[in-house]
């Protein structure tokens, strides 16, 4: 997965406003406590990084 299917993704699911605020700021524990900005800044794939957010906000897997 791309980084920007992923930001698609997050928009899509959360709003584009509230997907950028998640994506800089919540931490996850999944992504070794970082955001998941930061989790991409470091290299970790971009699927690993959307399935850890899935899983912390009970996204139904249909839309995984």
């Amino acid at each position: 997965m791309r980084n920007t299917v992923f930001r698609k993704l997050m928009a899509d699911e959360f709003g584009q406003v509230r997907s950028e605020v998640l994506a800089s700021e919540h931490v996850l524990s999944a992504l070794g406590g970082r955001t998941p900005d930061q989790a991409l800044d470091v290299g970790l794939p971009a699927k690993e990084i959307w399935l850890a957010v899935c899983d912390a906000f009970d996204v139904p897997e249909h839309r995984r």
